[in-house]
C-alpha cells in the first residue's frame, strides 16, 4: 500500500494514534518499574490479566471490552497484591514471587481460555487475540478510553513528581521525610495495571511486558537524570507504536503488536551499544583510553 493511500485512510489513523499513546504511557510508567527493580512486575500483571478476562466473559457471557478490561484490572491488581504479601510473609524474593506468579496465572488463563473455546458458543470466538493482540480493532471508542486514562495518569506523576523521584532514589530518605511510600508504590503499580490492561488488545498479554520495559530499558542508557529518562522513554514509546502501525498497515500480513516490540527491541540494542556514555562501544573506547594512559605513565 503506497504511503499517501496509508496515510489517507481513518483506519491508521484511529491505530497510530491508539499505539502512540499507549507506547507513550508505557515509557513513562515502565521508566518506574525498571529503576524500582520490580521489570518481572509488568510481566506477571499482563499475564495475570488473562484468566482475569475470561472469567470476566465466562461469569457475563458478554465481550464487551468495558467488562472484559474490569475482569483484566481486577485480576492483575490481584496479582501485584499477591506478589507483596508473598514478599512480606515468606523468604522468598520479588522476582522469585513474580515468575511464580506469572506462570500459574497464564497456566490458570491457558486452561480456562481452553475450556471456552470448547463451548457450544460462537460468542466466545475472537477472546484469543488478547494472547498476542489485534491492533487492527482498535475503534474510537477505545482511543477516547486511552485519553481518559492517559490525562489522568500523567497528572498524578506531576502531583507526585517529588515524592515518587525520592522514593526512586532513596526509599529509607523518603520515609524520615514521611512521605507515604507504602501509597505511592500502590499507585504506581495501580497506574501499572491499568496501562497494561489497556495494551492487552493492541499488543496482547504475551508482549505488553516488553513494550512497558524496552522504551525505559532504551531510555535508561542515554542519560542519568530521571526527568529526561522519562522524556526519551515516552518518545521511544510513542515512535515504535506510531511506525509499528505504519508497517502493518503498508504490510497487511505483518500483526501490529509484534511489530511494535521488534522496533522498540532494536531501539534497546542500539541503545546498548551506542548510547554516549553507558553504551557498551563507549565504554570499551574509555577502558581502552584509561588502559593506555596508565601503560604510558
Amino acid at each position: 500500500m503506497e504511503l499517501f493511500q496509508i496515510l489517507k485512510e481513518n483506519a491508521f489513523w484511529v491505530i497510530a494514534i491508539g499505539t502512540g499513546l499507549l507506547g507513550t504511557l508505557s515509557g513513562v510508567l515502565g521508566s518506574f518499574a525498571v529503576l524500582k527493580k520490580q521489570s518481572l512486575l509488568g510481566d506477571a500483571i499482563s499475564h495475570a490479566a488473562l484468566p482475569g478476562i475470561v472469567l470476566a466473559f465466562l461469569l457475563t457471557g458478554q465481550k464487551s471490552p468495558l467488562i472484559l478490561m474490569s475482569g483484566a484490572i481486577v485480576f492483575g491488581i490481584l496479582g501485584s497484591f499477591m506478589v507483596n504479601n508473598i514478599v512480606k510473609n515468606s523468604k522468598l524474593k520479588t522476582d522469585t514471587a513474580l515468575g511464580i506468579l506469572l506462570s500459574v496465572f497464564f497456566g490458570v488463563g491457558m486452561m480456562l481460555l481452553t475450556y471456552v473455546q470448547k463451548l457450544p458458543n460462537a460468542n466466545q470466538a475472537g477472546l484469543d487475540k488478547y494472547l498476542f493482540g489485534q491492533a487492527t480493532t482498535l475503534m474510537e471508542k477505545d482511543i477516547i478510553i486511552m485519553v481518559s486514562f492517559l490525562i489522568p495518569s500523567l497528572l498524578l506523576v506531576l502531583i507526585f513528581w517529588k515524592e515518587i523521584k525520592i522514593m526512586l532514589f532513596d526509599r529509607e530518605y523518603a520515609e524520615t521525610l514521611n512521605i507515604p511510600t507504602k501509597k505511592i508504590d500502590l499507585l504506581i503499580t495501580l497506574l501499572i495495571v491499568i496501562i497494561i490492561v489497556m495494551g492487552l488488545q493492541t499488543v496482547g498479554v504475551v508482549l505488553m511486558s516488553s513494550l512497558l520495559l524496552a522504551p525505559a530499558a532504551a531510555a535508561r542508557q542515554w542519560t542519568n537524570s530521571l526527568s529526561k529518562m522519562l522524556w526519551i522513554a515516552a518518545i521511544i514509546g510513542a515512535f515504535s507504536g506510531i511506525s509499528g502501525a505504519f508497517l502493518s498497515a503498508s504490510e497487511s500480513k505483518l500483526p501490529t503488536g509484534p511489530i511494535i516490540v521488534l522496533i522498540v527491541s532494536l531501539i534497546v540494542f542500539i541503545s546498548l551499544f551506542f548510547a554516549p556514555q553507558r553504551g557498551l562501544i563507549a565504554r570499551y573506547l574509555k577502558n581502552k583510553s584509561q588502559k593506555k594512559k596508565y601503560t604510558h605513565e
